[in-house]
């Protein structure tokens, strides 16, 4: 089956944009590995025009609701393992299945970056989580650190206050780097202590996290604890698009109207070289990728 439009990815850009696609009556098809993406990670949002206050979750909850009121057509739980042109048709490969299309548009945003230590990889899922929005509640009560010193970190931080016993924020930056509100807010509370020009060199344990090893000035030392949360950054998911131009960070360029450098081939949101990374901003992003699809469309029928 040959479709208008194929869209990777179910984060605000890619579901704002299915929701355009619906709205102009395009055959198309979403492709992603989970629905909300770093939306669905988020803890309390308060800068998402219509919504005062609101957590990542419902956020989701809501975004999910506007594809289903469209009948979107969604492959959930498939992730995308190659994308090419050849001649005027797109193909996609993913771990389930092939899939051809008019356009494209990657909003695949982006994923999290791994510390790369010793134990990292044996203990994930096990005490080692990159989601205190999704795994929180499991160490209430339980000593835990935060791995990182910007935003993601804090924002974790905040949200398991309410839930930990206490919890190490490990900063491998000289001071924290986050906004000045979620820096107040962590500094000042007894539950957390700060390890600034802090590096982890290992997790440890045994059937879960017992302790990581951590490194300052060249003495290291072992911290006891019962839950690691990674929120050291985010890294673009684009790996699979490798006939796109990518700037150093890899993230897709794009121009001002979502175009890549293959034509009929679109991205939006996160995985994209636009500066600011805001869920708005994604979201505004997915509809403008949509509509130059569009335009493409018509264009070249």
């Amino acid at each position: 089956m040959l479709y208008d439009l194929i869209i990777i990815g179910a984060g605000p850009a890619g579901i704002t944009a299915s929701v355009y696609a619906a709205r102009k009556r395009l055959d198309f098809l979403v492709i992603t590995k989970d629905i909300g993406g770093q939306t669905a990670w988020s803890g309390n949002i308060e800068n998402y025009t219509g919504y005062q206050f609101i957590t990542g979750p419902e956020l989701t909850s809501k975004f999910e609701e506007h594809m289903k009121e469209y009948g979107v057509n969604v492959k959930n739980g498939e992730g995308v393992t190659e994308l090419r042109k050849d001649g005027e048709i797109i193909l996609i490969k993913t771990n389930k299945g092939e899939y051809k299309a008019k356009t494209v548009i990657v909003a695949s945003g982006k994923i999290s970056r791994e510390l790369n230590v010793p134990g990292e990889k044996e203990f994930k899922n096990k005490g080692l989580s990159y989601c205190a929005t999704c795994d929180g509640p499991i160490f209430a009560g339980k000593d835990i650190a935060v791995i990182g010193g910007g935003n993601s970190a804090l924002d974790a931080a905040i949200q398991l206050i309410k839930i930990a016993k206490h919890i190490y924020i490990i900063n491998i930056e000289q001071a924290l780097t986050g906004d000045e509100i979620l820096k107040e807010k962590v500094t000042k509370n007894k539950k957390v202590s700060i390890f600034n020009n802090t590096k982890v060199t290992a997790v440890l344990g045994d059937k879960f996290v017992q302790a990581i090893k951590i490194k300052k000035d060249n003495a290291e030392e072992k911290l006891i604890i019962n839950g690691i949360f990674v929120e050291i950054g985010l890294i673009p998911n684009s790996w699979f698009a490798k006939e796109l131009d990518k700037n150093k960070k890899a993230e897709i360029k794009v121009n001002s109207y979502n175009e890549t450098n293959i034509p009929g081939i679109f991205a939006a949101g996160d995985v994209t070289d636009v500066p600011e990374k805001q869920i708005i901003i994604a979201a505004g992003e997915g509809s403008k990728a949509t509509l130059s699809a569009f335009r493409y469309l018509m264009r070249h029928k």
